[in-house]
Order: structure tokens, then C-alpha cells, then sequence
């Protein structure tokens, strides 16, 4: 099953996705939501350049505060 990683975790960075998505930002292919479809494409991207998170680490100080962020796309990084 794939999984898809949408808008909601730019910049969060809670790792808890490893065992279980904390802010509903995680979808199988066939969740997605509509206004999501195009991080399917966004994250075969990423894949090829991220490392896979397999162990859970702490968050930073400000990621409570990008959690309530809204339209993050734009800070959308590969690097």
C-alpha cells in the first residue's frame, strides 16, 4: 500500500508518522483528498532525494507553531 504525504507536513516535522500520522496529513494513495492529488507526484519526487524516516526523533521547538500553517506548498523544499 502507498502511502502519501500531503501539505499538512511541510515543516511540522513530528516524526510520530512512523508509527502513526499525529495531524492527519498522511493518506493511502486512494484517500488523498482532492485538493491533495498532486502530492502523489510531489512525493515520487521527494523519494528520490529524502531520506525515508523509519525511526521516530524529536520535533523541533517550532513545530507545533507549522502545524496550524495553512497553504505551505510554497515552502516546499527537495534539498
Amino acid at each position: 500500500m502507498t502511502y502519501v504525504v500531503t501539505e499538512a507536513c511541510i515543516r511540522c516535522k513530528y516524526t510520530d508518522c512512523v508509527t502513526v500520522c499525529p495531524v492527519e496529513a498522511i493518506f493511502t494513495e486512494e484517500e488523498v483528498p482532492e485538493d491533495q492529488l498532486d502530492f502523489i507526484r510531489i512525493n515520487a519526487e521527494a523519494a528520490k532525494v529524502w531520506p525515508r524516516i523509519t525511526q521516530r526523533k524529536p520535533a523541533p521547538e517550532d513545530a507545533d507553531e507549522w502545524t496550524k500553517v495553512k497553504d505551505k506548498r510554497a515552502l516546499l523544499e527537495f534539498a
